[in-house]
């Protein structure tokens, strides 16, 4: 597992997790759990619809 996520791309993937889950708690709704993905996606830098369409935002 290559990764495919740069730095900028990371933290925005980061911040929108938080704050999507952070929502989903404040209005006790299971839609919060759609913040999972961003953050996981942030947390490991890969992501499978990038590694799909061949694009990567990191630069190595």
């Amino acid at each position: 597992m290559q990764t495919n996520i740069g730095k900028s791309d990371r933290t925005i993937r980061l911040a929108v997790g938080v704050v999507i889950i952070a929502a989903g708690l404040y209005y006790q709704s299971w839609w919060g759990a759609i913040g999972l993905l961003p953050l996981l996606t942030g947390l490991l830098r890969w992501c499978p619809p990038y590694q799909l369409l061949g694009i990567s935002t990191d630069r190595k």
